[in-house]
């Protein structure tokens, strides 16, 4: 996994993503789904040091807005690069819900994508398998003037 920040820099992932809870060990950092933190929520809070949460792009972000305050990253699903929904999840939690963690693009992410990523309020992208890291650093740079706020 290819992991970058929207300075156009190669990154070390520092999460452990948790699927059980028989993994889980004091002081870790945990990216957990939405039924796991739903279901061992105070576990969780109690016994790492930091939480994740993956979202899939059909989560109403809205619904989770008197949660957010313990997620230090969430992770917003991209299943096809075709589907925009999570760019949609990105802003409304930046802009509607002010929302001050880091949100990573997981998924179908490509290097055409990463600027818009970027300016919808992602901080990091782990990309596609086939994407060539060092292609993509000059992808947040190439485009210096845009039409939208």
């Amino acid at each position: 996994m290819a992991l970058i920040n929207q300075q156009g820099q190669a990154i070390t992932d520092t999460w452990t993503v948790l699927t059980e809870l028989e993994a889980l060990q004091v002081g870790g950092r945990y990216i957990v789904e939405l039924p796991l933190w739903q279901a061992e929520r105070e576990r969780l809070l109690q016994q790492s040091s930091a939480v994740g949460l993956v979202l899939d792009n059909t989560v109403d972000v809205v619904s989770l807005s008197s949660e957010l305050e313990h997620f230090n990253l969430i992770v917003l699903q991209f299943p096809k690069f075709t589907d925009g929904r999570a760019y949609s999840q990105a802003r409304r939690l930046r802009t509607q819900l002010a929302y001050q963690g880091e949100l990573r693009a997981q998924g179908d992410v490509l290097r055409d994508q990463l600027l818009l990523m970027a300016r919808c309020g992602f901080d990091s992208f782990e990309l596609r398998a086939d994407q060539d890291i060092q292609a993509c650093i000059p992808a947040f740079t190439e485009i210096s003037v845009t039409y939208q706020p």
